[in-house]
């Protein structure tokens, strides 16, 4: 749950730096919130003549700034700067790449963008 919390507290800050736990741990709790959205959705038959989850849609918008905040967080991580966060809107190649880099270790002494975060 703080892997949730955590990032959502920071929504809108871009400074500083995030781990790769703290990265991982926010992502998949997107992606588990987002699968559990669409199955209570499917339960309770809303918007049955679409093919995509209003609920997990309008929860992917809300969370959309926080998700850049940590991404940006994560590539100073790597001592890079946080426009690379624009390579993910190229489709595919851009996200293979963005999460090619999400995998990557950090670095473990101080960058331009600070302290390593040890979350």
């Amino acid at each position: 749950m703080n892997y949730f919390l955590g990032p959502l507290k920071k929504y809108a800050v871009f400074s500083g730096r995030a781990s790769r736990r703290e990265y991982a741990g926010f992502l998949i709790s997107l992606i588990v919130i987002g699968i559990l959205l669409g199955l209570i959705e499917g339960a309770l038959n809303i918007a049955p003549e679409s093919n995509h989850s209003v609920l997990a849609n309008l929860f992917s918008l809300a969370v959309l700034l926080p998700w850049l905040a940590i991404s940006v967080r994560r590539l100073h991580d790597l001592n890079k700067s946080g426009y690379w966060v624009l390579v993910f809107f190229v489709p595919i190649v851009g996200q293979i790449v963005i999460l090619v880099l999400m995998l990557i270790r950090g670095d473990t002494a101080e960058n331009a963008h600070g302290e390593p975060n040890e979350a």
